[in-house]
C-alpha cells in the first residue's frame, strides 16, 4: 500500500535575502523637484524623427548655440508646469513635449499658414 496519500507536509516559505537597491546618492539638501530638473537638464533636448523630417523637408538648421537656447527655453517652460509649449524662435516655430523634452514638429513663416496651433498649453517666445 501506498503510505504517503493524504499526508501533508509543511511548506515553508522561500527565504528571503536582503537585496540591496541602488546605491542612494547622499542628499545634499536638495529637493526631489531639484535633482529631477537637474538631470532632466543633463538629458537634453530630444529631436523626434518627425521634427527632424519637417526640418530637412523646409530647410530649418539649427546650430548648437540656438539648440541650447531652445533646451533652456524647454527648461524654463518646464519650470512653469508647462506640458506641450509652442516655441518661437526668430521665423521658426516648434511644438515641444515638455516633460520629454521633445521637439515633435517644427515649421517656418511658410508652413504656418493658418496660424493656429491647437493643443499646447503655453507659449514661450525665445530671444
Amino acid at each position: 500500500m501506498v503510505s504517503g496519500i493524504g499526508k501533508t507536509t509543511p511548506v515553508s516559505p522561500p527565504s528571503t535575502v536582503a537585496s540591496k537597491g541602488p546605491a542612494a546618492a547622499p542628499s545634499q539638501g536638495l529637493s526631489f523637484d531639484q535633482i529631477l530638473e537637474s538631470a532632466r537638464k543633463k538629458q537634453g533636448l530630444v529631436i523626434s524623427a518627425h521634427a527632424q523630417e519637417r526640418m530637412e523637408r523646409r530647410k530649418i538648421n539649427l546650430k548648437a548655440e540656438d539648440l541650447l537656447k531652445i533646451s533652456e527655453a524647454v527648461s524654463q517652460a518646464g519650470s512653469k508646469g508647462a506640458r506641450s509649449s509652442l516655441l518661437l524662435y526668430g521665423d521658426v516655430a516648434l511644438l515641444a513635449n515638455i516633460p520629454s523634452r521633445t521637439i515633435i514638429t517644427a515649421m517656418d513663416k511658410s508652413g504656418a499658414k493658418e496660424h493656429v496651433f491647437t493643443g499646447i498649453d503655453s507659449a514661450v517666445i525665445i530671444k
